[in-house]
């Protein structure tokens, strides 16, 4: 068994330590020793990464009680080395392991919900509620979450025997007869856990609820805390910087802003339609009426106006009326006729204009891959 340092010490950084084994593992080492301060990957939460004897620990694991500490060199059975722990990692981890607690905790006090899943990921920290909360009630838990932290609460850890541990309620039971390790955060929460966390809550920092939506009949919660929520809002408030300047408004005013701009795109964009519209049926207007087949070749912007333009030209054509839009290569189309089964015909017209596409008898669409020249060539024109 490896003396779990980590446990009872969470802001232990570094440790003088025996190698008991280190063996070749993949394109690295196993490394295990007599005591250690790196917390292995569990609970949710990642493994700690640092430096033993300065060469790099990229990640632990646990297994049957015994810490593996995957190192890039060789170590010596019996040789002393040193560990360090990169705190500026596991320190914002155990902001935002203690802060889910909290939260989870307040959560199954007020609502009688529990704790489904948890995930510590690079971006933030998920939790799964096995119930719907309202957005009052998400409030209300950050509310009452943020005045944890602002009464610097002691956060402890207990050991129970197993006779102990049947009075005691606590969240997250697991069927453990020893070695149960429980984190209590006093007036708030007590949870079975196997990772560090902070002393005290007002260590914490913050806990900011980033989002809730609707997850499997219950709630999940996208949360950050401490450093992590403020690298955050650093990102967030950086992006809405740039937003007001390119508006020309006050951050404050960012939505009105954009919603203003939304409306005059909308405007925009109804008034382009109607030019486009306007366009293609004055091109319909000037066709030549003709027994045959009658093919108009557009920019890609009119894609959207083909329909009008070929109901409005296939009176004048005694054939196929056919409108294409885009450039050699990457057309889309739309054909109508009042006298040729289109549909009878499509086959042949994908094989000749490598199109795909279909329709009814009297009007077909699809895509071609042809070029200007074979599309005139096809019809004759």
């Amino acid at each position: 068994m490896t003396e779990k340092l980590y446990e009872t010490m969470s802001h232990l950084a570094t440790c003088k330590a025996t190698v008991v084994s280190c063996e070749r593992s993949g394109e690295g080492f196993d490394l295990i020793l007599d005591k250690t301060v790196f917390f292995p990957e569990g609970g949710g939460q990642p493994s700690d990464v640092g430096t033993v004897n300065g060469e790099r620990m990229s990640e632990a694991t646990i297994r049957d009680g015994i810490v593996h500490h995957f190192v890039d060199r060789e170590f010596t059975a019996g040789e002393e080395v040193e560990c360090v722990v990169d705190m500026a990692v596991r320190f914002p981890r155990m902001q935002n392991h203690s802060g889910e607690h909290i939260v989870s905790g307040i959560i199954h006090r007020l609502y009688g919900f529990n704790n489904v899943g948890f995930h510590m990921g690079s971006k933030d920290v998920t939790l799964d509620i096995d119930g719907e909360l309202s957005d009052e009630q998400i409030r209300n838990v950050e509310r009452l979450a943020n005045k944890a932290i602002a009464e610097n609460v002691r956060v402890t850890v207990h050991y129970p025997d197993p006779d102990e541990a049947n009075k005691i309620e606590y969240r997250s039971k697991l069927d453990i007869s020893e070695g149960l390790r429980l984190v209590e955060i006093e007036g708030y929460d007590m949870c079975a856990c196997c990772a560090p966390h902070v002393e005290r809550t007002g260590e914490i920092g913050i806990i900011k609820l980033l989002e809730h939506i609707r997850y499997k009949g219950g709630t999940r919660i996208h949360m950050l805390c401490g450093f992590s929520a403020l690298e955050d809002y650093h990102g967030k408030f950086r992006e809405l910087s740039r937003i007001s300047e390119m508006l020309s408004a006050k951050k404050e005013e960012c939505a009105d802003a954009v919603e203003n701009l939304k409306t005059q795109l909308g405007d925009t964009e109804y008034k382009y339609r109607n030019i486009v519209k306007a366009a293609l049926l004055a091109k319909a207007e000037n066709a030549e009426r003709t027994d045959g087949d009658l093919v108009f070749i557009v920019s890609g912007e009119f894609r959207d106006g083909l329909l009008e333009l070929v109901r409005a030209a296939v009176p004048k054509c005694g054939g196929i009326c056919a409108a294409f839009a885009g450039d050699d290569g990457d057309y889309s189309f739309i054909m109508g006729s009042n006298t040729v089964d289109l549909r009878e015909k499509s086959a042949e017209i994908r094989s000749a204009l490598k199109a795909k596409g279909g329709g009814s008898p009297d009007m077909i669409r699809g895509n071609s891959a042809a070029t200007a020249s074979e599309i005139h060539e096809y019809f004759n024109i």
